[in-house]
């Protein structure tokens, strides 16, 4: 695998959308990118949402369907050649893992379902690298989806503003058109509850001085093509040109009936919803100007897939330096902590002789520079506060499974915990997870006296009869006559761990 790798030149994107799901492959050569295929399928996931946002065993067959039509051409691709994108819709579909585990079985490549406001970034990354923009500009970048709609804000590859708001042409079509019948009263509603969405983000994204705006995905190249068919020859959309092609839409009495060269049937069906969306942000935001750019979310994890091998590893640090800085975390105490997990996982990987994925590795580490982040409410409590942070927060460059996991380590990481509320995660496997659990909480112990001269070398680690779950640590003698606090701290640890199946933890002074 590792000389395919090196020579393989192919790398595809697949966005699993509110509405269709797309599929793009690039060739990568001579440094620049050349697009060589492009799929999409009409699923229109949202619609199979219930009242509980279940997601119906139809429209799941749907997409199933879909990737294995996927599946099919991704054939024989690394799997750090793919990557697959999940969104709105199975952000908040409850029953997402029964979509991800059939999923699995057709496409052998894991769906990674990101937060609303990683889908701002990517997508206003993919925006400002395909633009043609001064450094100097402050880019705002909106895209009206099929279950939501993002906005982002900033000058460099980093937006400094990121808001999803769960709006969407095929909610709202469901909403407030849902006969497909047009009339002024309903695309009213449907503008004013878009304008209510972001009543709250108007003053933050005034305040930002926005210099150009871009508008991408379906919504918005449809009004961008609508203009070309009406004669205005740049596309630019401009309040006069909107509030003209409203009028001229509200003319129409159906959604059939309306009647463009560039329109197709399909997008008819959400054309009205997602034009009062924009509208309602257009005017909420008193924009002037508004360009149509071709790229979006797909292209923006192109783009760090293949242009930045390291660039999501370096977005992760920069999130987790901030959130270190912003929530004044004891940085040598942290640092400490990590330490001592890193040693305590070289030694259990060399017991075990388990290889455990890179990603669920660094997730381990990120977890120990952040276990201490709810500190700043109260040390009662300290892991309940810092996972609700953890979860809540803006995790720029961790997908939404990752942020979750990384709360779940922090939650579980000292005190007593029951093994059946760990939940199960579709990127990793469960026996892994707990392995990192394990790994976090000893680390954790063993830094509670926060000594920065520690050596964690003192400690040895082992699997016990080849039960991953059953671990040996080890400590020199010297050392454990000297630190007697952590020989009581081992034996508490030692009766949480009993009272879960299969764990067992003995410590050793030698």
């Amino acid at each position: 695998m590792k000389d395919l790798k090196q020579t393989f030149n192919e790398y595809a994107v697949v966005d699993l959308g509110s509405n269709s799901f797309h599929m793009i492959i690039a060739k990568k050569m001579d440094n620049s990118l050349q697009i060589i295929y492009k799929n999409k399928q009409h699923v229109q996931l949202a619609t199979g949402l219930d009242d509980q946002n279940q997601l119906s065993a139809e429209i799941i067959q749907r997409g199933i369907q879909c990737l294995t039509l996927f599946a099919e051409r991704l054939k024989n691709f690394p799997a750090s050649h793919v990557k697959v994108i999940g969104t709105y819709t199975l952000r908040i579909a409850r029953n997402r893992y029964q979509f991800l585990m059939q999923a699995a079985r057709v496409l052998p490549f894991p769906i990674e379902v990101v937060s609303g406001q990683e889908e701002a970034r990517l997508i206003y990354l993919g925006a400002i690298n395909s633009e043609s923009v001064k450094q100097s500009d402050v880019k705002l970048v909106i895209d009206v989806g099929g279950g939501s709609t993002e906005i982002a804000i900033g000058k460099d590859q980093i937006p400094s503003f990121v808001e999803s708001r769960p709006m969407g042409c095929v909610t709202f079509a469901k909403q407030f058109f849902p006969k497909q019948i047009i009339n002024k009263a309903s695309f009213e509603r449907a503008k004013l509850a878009a304008e209510q969405q972001v009543e709250k983000l108007i003053t933050s994204v005034k305040s930002k001085n926005v210099s150009v705006a871009f508008g991408s995905s379906g919504t918005i190249k449809s009004i961008y093509n609508i203009l070309l068919d009406l004669g205005v020859t740049d596309g630019i959309i401009t309040p006069k040109r909107l509030d003209d092609l409203v009028a001229y839409i509200l003319e129409f009495k159906t959604f059939s009936e309306i009647d463009f060269p560039s329109l197709s049937n399909e997008r008819k069906q959400i054309f009205v919803s997602g034009l009062a969306i924009f509208y309602g942000v257009f005017n909420a935001f008193a924009l002037q100007e508004l360009h149509y750019t071709h790229s979006a979310l797909r292209e923006g994890v192109l783009y760090e897939l293949t242009n930045h091998n390291q660039g999501n590893q370096d977005i992760c640090q920069k999130t987790v330096s901030f959130l270190i800085k912003h929530y004044k975390i004891d940085v040598v105490h942290a640092s400490k902590t990590v330490d001592i997990a890193k040693w305590l996982f070289s030694q259990w990987q060399q017991s075990s002789k388990i290889i455990i994925d890179e990603k669920l590795e660094s997730l381990l580490y990120w977890a120990a520079w952040l276990h201490e982040i709810g500190l700043s409410i109260n040390f009662s409590n300290i892991h309940k506060h810092s996972a609700y942070i953890i979860k809540n927060c803006n995790m720029a460059g961790f997908n939404e499974e990752q942020q979750f996991l990384m709360a779940t380590l922090i939650r579980y990481h000292r005190k007593a915990f029951k093994l059946e509320n760990i939940p199960n995660f579709s990127l990793f496997e469960q026996k892994h997870v707990i392995v990192m659990l394990q790994i976090l909480r000893l680390a954790v112990l063993i830094n509670n006296q926060r000594c920065a001269t520690l050596d964690e070398k003192v400690f040895k680690l082992m699997t016990l009869n080849d039960n991953i779950f059953h671990l040996d640590l080890i400590i020199e003698r010297n050392f454990a006559e000297k630190n007697q606090l952590i020989l009581l701290d081992l034996e508490q640890e030692q009766t949480y761990w009993q009272e879960n199946k299969n764990w067992q933890l003995n410590f050793i002074i030698e």
